[in-house]
């Protein structure tokens, strides 16, 4: 552990303890904790910063598509409070950027937002026809709700095992967390992961939780960019727009399919891009050969096609790279573990 981690230390040891006491007292029952009636699927991590937990949401969606399904997300960064349901008026400003590509992409789902989960869900039952299926983004600490099935996602660059407490590391709440979860899903893992490796994080794994609880092992296959507004043709030189928690993963498969990344305008994650940035991006284009696009993430991108930036969006070379999760093995194990477990619900 370098110095400032040390330093760190006394403050991580407190927030901690402080963590832990809330666990126990939601495991007691001394702070109350409410199940619904239907199968409510909660993917959450234990550390802050990106793990990947959005490709795995879409992956759900796209499982669940024979269901009527809904997300419910906290909406972070978004102009908004309370409960609110995305319809055709919702933008990345009033929802949150996650939510919004959930809206953009799966037409089908009703997707909502509320900082307080069990008023969420209360709300979302009494639409018509009410939703057979929740899928809570980013809920592993709300322990208001209890989950019907919980699915923790923890990134194979920064496996939570091997992190610290905030701030002297990353992790929301003690490794012991881990023991909530009904499965453990490692993803952003390398096309090169050998199945030694993946027995022995399987091992240091159950180490924190049940030993029967499944660990699966996933990775992300990115898809042919996908132009927005007047783009023009693809080009293998590219000014790379990204604002998220950790871009390394995508650079790293830009480098190895040939794209020559001429510059990284990187921004925090959650990001809600000005006119400013906008004009900066288009200057700098300017400084590279004629046939550089600008390439951004799905997520990023649903944001830069708000109204207020088109002027810059609709008319610069501007694409996207679609992502999606895939399993390293055991894909149809998973499948069967989520889908019995709606079918125990639904009855089908």
């Amino acid at each position: 552990m370098d110095k400032l981690k040390l330093l760190l230390w006394p403050f991580a040891a407190l927030y901690g303890g402080v963590t832990s006491l809330r666990n126990t007292a939601y495991n007691q029952g001394w702070f109350a904790s409410r199940k619904f009636n239907l199968p409510v699927i909660a993917v959450g991590n234990l550390t802050v910063g990106g793990t990947g937990k959005t490709p795995h949401v879409e992956y759900l969606l796209r499982l669940l598509h024979n269901y009527r399904v809904a997300t419910l997300s906290r909406g972070y960064k978004r102009s908004t409070k309370g409960f609110v349901l995305a319809d055709e008026n919702a933008t990345a400003a009033t929802i949150g950027d996650e939510p919004f590509q959930y809206h953009a992409d799966f037409q089908e789902v009703q997707v909502a937002v509320s900082e307080k989960r069990v008023e969420g869900v209360e709300q979302l039952l009494q639409l018509s026809p009410k939703p057979e299926v929740i899928v809570l983004d980013d809920a592993m600490q709300h322990r208001a709700i209890q989950p019907s099935l919980n699915l923790l996602v923890t990134d194979y660059n920064r496996l939570f095992y091997k992190d610290h407490m905030l701030p002297a590391g990353l992790l929301r709440e003690p490794k012991n967390g881990a023991r909530r979860a009904d499965a453990v899903l490692v993803s952003k893992c390398p096309v090169t992961i050998q199945a030694s490796e993946m027995n022995s994080i399987t091992s240091r794994i159950h180490k924190h939780c049940n030993s029967e609880t499944p660990v699966f092992f996933t990775g992300f296959r990115y898809g042919q960019p996908v132009p927005i507004g007047n783009a023009g043709q693809l080009s293998k030189h590219i000014v790379l727009l990204t604002g998220i928690a950790n871009a390394d993963p995508l650079k790293h498969y830009l480098k190895e399919h040939q794209f020559k990344l001429l510059h990284h305008a990187s921004f925090p994650d959650h990001y809600m891009y000005s006119a400013s940035d906008m004009a900066h991006i288009k200057k700098e284009l300017k400084k590279h050969p004629k046939d550089t696009i600008v390439l951004t993430t799905r997520k990023d991108a649903v944001k830069l096609m708000d109204a207020s930036l088109q002027n810059y969006s609709l008319h610069l070379p501007l694409f996207y790279i679609p992502i999606e999760v895939y399993f390293v093995s055991g894909d149809d194990d998973f499948n069967e573990l989520v889908l019995q477990h709606v079918k125990s619900y639904t009855g089908r």
